[in-house]
């Protein structure tokens, strides 16, 4: 904006001047104090609708103790974060939330640098938190807890972290994943599973376990590979799979990533999917309709739980002394002929 533009852009003073009120009563519909009229804050809309003002987020932030923004804290690296294909779907989620309102949106990855996440929440700098991919043990929720900053959780937290969340049920999920592998005749089905000190990761592995013929939970363990859900550990996961029970002949990946990694495991020791090994992965993402054959997976709303994710934050946000409730979203098995 060039200095002649600045100088005719509307000020506080002009709005209250159009609107025959005081500067102070301006200031108080713009930062949304009740100690205005009806009459007043419909007139005072309508100057700022009419001159075009537009406040000056850093001058309100000083007077209302707001920043107007919302920060998104990832627990992964930045690679991983760009890479993965629910981090993008929630992420829409919630940028498409967030749009309908006045809040900015910050995302930040905090992999090797809690000190920066440290300085940027004790500084003020959000009005709220979201948080992704924690593991156990992570630092920022004791740090947000004692700066009593507002946050919700995209994943179920472990027991005993009493804070709002957004999941998928992917216990039930990883379920049905399963009992379709054994309505196909499969006998000898293995999983790849997420990281043990994520809650994604134990209820994945706990609804493979659920699932499984009575007579193969006796040896449920040696069927069980981890990864951290992406393409490489999948592979890897797949080659200590086939070294260990050579014998198995259906895998359920705990991501699609991890399947697509697997697969390529399979083609490379000659097993055919799905003649071999059928295979099925979990999240619905674009990478599983890319596989040859294209994959059976278990579809999770990610853009959804973005929104929902948004949704609990401005609920806390407006109404601070409101806990909205946890929310579990249901999921759905997505047959194709991997399997």
């Amino acid at each position: 904006m060039s200095i002649d533009q600045s100088a005719r852009r509307p000020t506080v003073w002009a709005v209250a001047a159009a609107a025959g009120v005081s500067k102070t009563t301006v200031s108080r519909v713009l930062t949304g104090s009740p100690r205005v009229s009806p009459e007043a804050r419909a007139a005072v809309e309508q100057a700022i609708e009419q001159l075009g003002y537009v406040p000056n987020r850093a001058a309100r932030s000083l007077v209302t103790r707001r920043t107007d923004t919302i920060a998104l804290i990832v627990s992964e690296s930045e690679s991983r974060l760009f890479s993965e294909p629910f981090f993008a779907g929630t992420v829409r989620g919630i940028n498409e939330e967030l749009a309908r309102t006045d809040y900015a949106f910050v995302l930040l990855s905090a992999e090797g640098d809690i000190a920066r996440i440290e300085r940027y929440i004790t500084n003020g700098h959000a009005d709220g938190m979201i948080l992704m991919s924690l593991h156990r043990q992570d630092p920022l929720l004791q740090l947000l807890t004692r700066t009593r900053t507002p946050v919700v959780l995209s994943g179920r937290p472990f027991a005993g972290d009493n804070i709002p969340y957004v999941d998928a049920d992917n216990r039930a999920g990883a379920a049905r994943a399963v009992q379709h592998l054994v309505s196909t005749g499969r006998q000898h089905i293995a999983t790849i599973t997420g990281p043990a000190d994520m809650p994604v990761g134990v209820d994945r592995l706990e609804g493979f376990r659920d699932s499984l013929p009575a007579g193969a939970r006796k040896s449920w363990r040696r069927m069980v590979a981890h990864g951290d859900f992406s393409e490489e550990s999948g592979e890897r996961a797949m080659h200590e799979l086939l070294e260990r029970a050579p014998e198995l002949d259906a895998v359920f990946a705990a991501s699609d990533l991890m399947a697509v990694g697997a697969m390529r495991a399979l083609r490379a020791n000659g097993r055919k999917v799905p003649d071999d090994v059928a295979i099925v992965g979990f999240d619905d993402s674009h990478a599983s309709r890319l596989t040859d054959p294209q994959l059976t997976t278990v579809r999770q709303p990610m853009e959804e739980i973005g929104r929902s994710l948004a949704r609990l934050l401005l609920t806390q946000l407006r109404n601070p002394g409101k806990r909205p409730a946890s929310l579990i979203v249901p999921t759905e098995l997505v047959i194709r002929d991997s399997s």
